[in-house]
């Protein structure tokens, strides 16, 4: 059976899905990616074309909520990634057996001229893709050792 993890941000626009994406990229079937805020509103625009630019398509995805998911699905990890003063940043305290923060900044805040904005998503973007990447060497390190 596959590793469910589930990517929760505040609106599920950027920040989750991009992690959730590179999952599904990275780990392979051996894991379930998910991805969900504490709202659901559009994919943010940039989201879509800054992961377009490193070839994954998020065009069909749709943004979810918490509820959508929790109760319903059991997770075996949540990994929140919004910063924990974000005073809108989900709680999902007892809700899967495994929570982490991964800490990045919401790149739908980010200000400036589109150009500004969008190195924000892709420096965001990059990011998480290192940290999924590092995540899975750390499980993969962990296994040989074990």
């Amino acid at each position: 059976m596959a590793y469910r993890v589930l990517f929760v941000s505040t609106n599920n626009t950027a920040r989750s899905q991009m992690a959730e994406a590179f999952l599904r990229k990275l780990g392979g079937e051996r894991y379930e990616a998910y991805s969900a805020g504490r709202t659901a509103e559009s994919i943010h625009p940039m989201t879509i074309q800054v992961m377009k630019e490193v070839g994954i398509d998020l065009s069909n995805q749709q943004s979810k909520t918490l509820s959508e998911y929790l109760g319903h699905i059991e997770m075996d990890e949540a990994i929140i990634v919004c910063r924990r003063e974000e005073e809108d940043c989900p709680r999902i305290a007892g809700t899967t057996r495994k929570i982490q923060h991964w800490l990045f900044d919401d790149p739908t805040r980010a200000e400036g001229t589109d150009e500004q904005k969008l190195n924000t998503f892709r420096k965001v973007r990059d990011q998480i893709e290192a940290r999924v990447a590092l995540w899975l060497a750390e499980i993969a390190e962990a296994e040989r050792v074990d």
